[in-house]
């Protein structure tokens, strides 16, 4: 199996911990010593020494302090940001010039938050046995633990391999209301959709061809342009910016889904990441020179000499760095990214 570790990202719904040029997966989180995207190196090693890596042009520097082992023709360099989509077709652009296009290629991310590496590679190695029996793409959905309304839902159908515990895929559903996010829990038919597959070029390719014959010329485009760098990037550039969910998943009539076996989050607002900090016996992670009083409840960090107070509060969030101060109530901190994009605006 080959593994392409997706490592863009803008970094906006952790700001001011996460910004645009250093984004989330470059963090170390809960007193790590490895950054998420080192983890998400480790975890791939796993599972294969054929590892790749699509980092965004202005992460490039950064990934490769990260990864110094990882061979600079491992890299597959976007240009500019295109969306997932975009980044997969280059995947296979690269993975084809140099290995089996029938060998299956698990597609990754570096900015998730993972514990449980072997349950992760047990799951992995099913969907690759199942996508080689079957030549079908294959997905790895998570097991909802709450219904959240900020992630995307793969709906089961029929059960396909008893053994192996692997379903067919009735349908998508993408960031459903709240009262829906709890029916499908309660329904036992859902898993949320963390965006893993695994299929070889070839199998993508076919599905491309017969399902999304627009990104399927995009692929050959691609293709055409892949003999030198310049031209590559030239092309990729004129792609369109989209999600591979949109592109292709949502469009594919015979997908396959490979429950998970290990725990996942997507750290995607503050209060996911005060799920896995470590807190003391008020509920408070508590980082930096900081002094609280009557505090519960709470995620604060200050990667500042300047002292921070934080008196008479519950449920929030107070982060203090070079990028930037917030305060936000903690079970509004999916509103950060679109904060913090506010920001942006007003430099440009």
């Amino acid at each position: 199996m080959i593994v392409v570790i997706i490592a863009g990202g803008s970094g906006t719904r952790l700001w001011p911990l996460s910004t645009h040029e250093y984004p989330k997966q470059l963090l170390k989180v809960n007193g790590d010593e490895r950054s998420l995207l080192q983890n998400a190196y480790a975890r791939a090693k796993r599972l294969s020494d054929d590892i790749y890596i699509v980092p965004e042009q202005r992460l490039t520097k950064h990934i490769q302090e990260q990864l110094p082992d990882l061979p600079e023709d491992h890299y597959i360099i976007e240009p500019a940001l295109r969306g997932t989509a975009s980044c997969i077709l280059a995947a296979m652009t690269h993975v084809a010039k140099r290995h089996d296009p029938d060998e299956p290629m698990a597609i990754v991310w570096a900015d998730q938050y993972i514990r449980d590496v072997d349950g992760y590679v047990h799951s992995f190695k099913i969907a690759e046995q199942t996508s080689k029996e079957t030549g079908r793409i294959v997905l790895v959905g998570i097991e909802p633990t709450y219904p959240s309304t900020g992630l995307g839902y793969i709906r089961k159908d029929e059960l396909l391999d008893e053994q192996n515990y692997v379903f067919n895929v009735h349908s998508f559903t993408e960031k459903p209301v709240l009262d829906k996010a709890k029916e499908f829990i309660s329904s036992g038919k859902y898993l949320w959709n963390a965006g893993y597959f695994v299929a070889s070029v070839n199998t993508i390719a076919k599905r491309l061809q017969d399902y999304s014959p627009e990104w399927y010329e995009h692929y050959q485009s691609l293709k055409a342009a892949a003999d030198t760098q310049e031209s590559f990037n030239e092309a990729y550039i004129q792609l369109p910016s989209l999600a591979i969910d949109y592109a292709l998943s949502e469009k594919v009539p015979d997908l396959l889904v490979v429950p998970a076996s290990f725990d996942w989050l997507d750290l995607g607002a503050f209060k996911d990441l005060y799920e896995v900090a470590d807190r003391d016996e008020k509920g408070n992670y508590v980082k930096g020179i900081v002094e609280v009083e009557e505090v519960a409840n709470a995620f604060i960090e200050n990667q500042e000499e300047k002292p921070v107070a934080v008196i008479g509060l519950d449920n929030v969030v107070v982060v203090n760095t070079p990028a930037g101060i917030l305060v936000a109530r903690k079970d509004l901190s999916q509103k950060v990214g679109e904060v913090s994009k506010r920001f942006k605006k007003e430099e440009s």
